[in-house]
């Protein structure tokens, strides 16, 4: 199958080209830089120049391929309003090119930010944020539209995502760890982050490129929630730093922009995935892969 993949050097969307590259499809990337042209290009796959809003050029991606798998998206939280209405756009414009074949679109969501509850265990069944929430990020109800017209569109809900190379949350948190010279948590740390190891994400897009139905939300989850108590205790040791409680009202001034992530209960579960697509993860999990000690090198 020719696959179009936007996003693709970056640290989940690499996984995933390597993983359909293994098993047999061929792939083309959307690269907006030099360096991403040439990650892109040294793992296998084909280079296409553009970025995520040249729309003419999301459009020569999707319209020969016969699968599409949208990654990208441009973490600016400063102006998230802008990089929300940006995805919406960007899907709308893949979707439009396979409107009636019945090809497969798979977009990418995430499970932190739906406004659940404390303590609430989100599940694939679940819709997403309300599309009138004006900065929200609206990939699942955009994507899922597209069904009614004929597109197998589906969406892979992420968590945090841990491995070698990642330079998200994680590291973040090491980092704020090492400037303030204490590994916090926020509260009593019994809140909880659902969190994914990357081969096994990669591999969840490659099943359901291949074999998800239609309308599906699939939950990319190998954590179901890791206490972030647990995260500052383990990255704490590794950095030979006490390890402290920040009360919540204080998260801002100690996390800045990571204290509203970091405060959040985010448990999410696979139960259903690894049922309807016979998923099952097989990596690491967050805390031992903290423990191996790769986040620690730098």
């Amino acid at each position: 199958m020719k696959v179009f993949v936007t996003g693709a050097s970056g640290f989940v969307s690499s996984a995933v080209v390597t993983e359909l590259l293994a098993s047999g499809h061929q792939v083309v990337g959307l690269a907006r830089s030099d360096a991403s042209a040439a990650a892109i290009a040294s793992i296998g796959a084909e280079v296409l120049r553009g970025s995520l809003d040249d729309l003419d050029c999301l459009l020569e991606g999707a319209a020969p391929a016969e699968g599409v798998i949208h990654c990208a998206f441009v973490h600016d939280f400063s102006n998230y309003a802008v990089s929300a209405a940006a995805d919406r756009l960007a899907i709308e414009t893949l979707g439009a090119t396979l409107v009636g074949s019945n090809r497969p679109l798979i977009v990418t969501s995430v499970t932190g930010t739906h406004g659940l509850s404390p303590g609430h265990m989100l599940t694939e069944d679940e819709a997403g944020n309300p599309p009138e929430a004006a900065a929200a990020r609206v990939s699942e109800q955009t994507a899922l539209s597209l069904v009614s017209q004929g597109v197998r569109a589906s969406v892979v809900r992420l968590p945090v995502v841990h491995g070698e190379g990642d330079h998200g949350f994680v590291p973040g948190l090491i980092n704020i760890a090492r400037a303030k010279d204490v590994s916090a948590y926020p509260g009593d740390g019994s809140n909880r982050w659902a969190a994914v190891h990357r081969l096994d994400a990669a591999l969840l897009y490659h099943l359901a490129l291949e074999s998800a139905p239609a309308g599906s939300r699939l939950h990319a989850v190998g954590d179901q929630g890791v206490l972030t108590r647990d995260i500052a205790e383990v990255i704490g040791r590794h950095l030979s730093l006490p390890i402290v409680s920040i009360p919540v009202e204080q998260a801002g001034k100690h996390f800045g922009y990571l204290a509203a992530f970091f405060s959040m209960d985010m448990q999410a579960s696979s139960e259903l995935t690894q049922q309807r697509l016979e998923w099952h993860p097989t990596q690491c999990g967050l805390i031992a892969d903290l423990e191996q000690g790769h986040y620690f090198h730098n």
